[in-house]
């Protein structure tokens, strides 16, 4: 989630400092417009809206496609299935998106805006594809999520340019209200509790937001001073409260009991996480199968599995994997370049 910069032997001065802050900036700005300028000629030649005939329609996988940038579906396939069944043939046409999320009547594209400073159009679709409504913020595409209503979406991007984050990105989470037209551009203005007392910090900010079945609670990821939390919101109160440190990237399940995250559990900055799940009933964590460092907010294909993107095999940017949400089992390849994995069911019931 945060890319961060070497730590100095000894401590800087102004000058030193300033320099240093002056080189990320640089650093993060060029690297940004590269990714920009990628992101205008991986669609700039090709056609960046869905297809006529590529609906949201399952039981499918719908998925990135890495190669192409625009989502992609293959059927469902079991929790058994062998490992080759990742190379079964895919259904392209979808929309070109950097991140990619779907639920019930619509789907949420965040895609990566051409120009010279970082910018993300976050694009709410219908169950058809249909553009319905387009947002544009400053930022790098990071996460997408959509409730199982499909009433709330929220979306994080990296951004740059607060005065605190000198060693690392910074963010920005909206949350959509499709049913109010309501947006709120920054959930950073949350009134927080941290160990029971209200809590006050310029350096707050959040991500990876996702939504109860009720519309109103939301879980997301917090970090301040160094430290990330898992965060219950509340919609209505417009409140949030911590529950546990070293989390981020929560993901709750469909029979709303459990939340999926990435937890802290090594300083190698190669391979810092892994996937848990903690159920909500005993507060009782589980460490699963996949023993690989998963940097990405997983999604529950049903309330007894998990989807997640690493890093591709043979060249690859990323394949799509899939693991028990019990601990047992093991992990299991699902598609062959692919990221953004969701699973979209024939009707709207989650």
């Amino acid at each position: 989630m945060r890319i961060r910069f070497p730590r100095p032997a000894a401590p800087l001065g102004p000058r030193a400092r300033i320099a240093v802050v002056v080189a990320a900036v640089l650093l993060l700005t060029g690297g940004s417009v590269g990714y920009v300028m990628h992101a205008e000629r991986r669609t700039g030649g090709g056609q960046a809206e869905a297809d006529a005939s590529f609906v949201l329609d399952g039981p499918a996988l719908y998925f990135r496609d890495t190669d192409t940038g625009r989502v992609a579906h293959r059927p469902m396939a079991p929790a058994t299935a062998a490992r080759t069944s990742a190379t079964e043939a895919r259904t392209p046409g979808g929309p070109a998106c950097d991140r990619f999320y779907a639920s019930g009547d619509g789907a949420l594209c965040l895609r990566a805006k051409p120009g010279v400073l970082p910018r993300t159009q976050a694009i709410v679709l219908d169950r058809r594809l249909r553009e319905k409504r387009r947002i544009t913020v400053p930022g790098i595409p990071n996460r997408a999520r959509v409730s199982a209503s499909g009433r709330m979406l929220s979306w994080t991007v990296f951004t740059t340019g607060d005065s605190y984050a000198t060693t690392a990105f910074s963010t920005r989470t909206a949350i959509l209200d499709l049913r109010t037209g309501y947006l709120i551009k920054s959930i950073e203005t949350l009134p927080l509790t941290i160990d029971g007392a209200r809590y006050h910090a310029p350096d707050v900010n959040y991500w990876g937001v996702t939504f109860a079945r009720d519309d109103n609670r939301f879980y997301a990821t917090v970090s301040t001073k160094g430290r990330t939390y898992l965060v219950e919101g509340n919609m209505r109160d417009w409140s949030a409260k911590a529950l546990r440190q070293n989390v981020e990237c929560p993901s709750l399940s469909p029979d709303n009991t459990r939340l999926a995250f990435k937890k802290k559990v090594s300083d190698d900055v190669a391979a810092p996480w892994r996937l848990y799940v903690l159920d909500l009933r005993t507060m009782r964590e589980t460490p699963l199968a996949e023993e690989r460092s998963v940097d990405d907010q997983a999604a529950w294909l049903d309330d007894d599995t998990l989807a997640y993107g690493l890093p591709g095999e043979s060249g690859r940017k990323s394949d799509v994997w899939t693991v028990p949400a019990d601990g047992t089992g093991k992990p299991r390849m699902a598609v062959k370049g692919g990221s953004s994995p969701v699973a979209v069911a024939t009707t709207t019931t989650r």
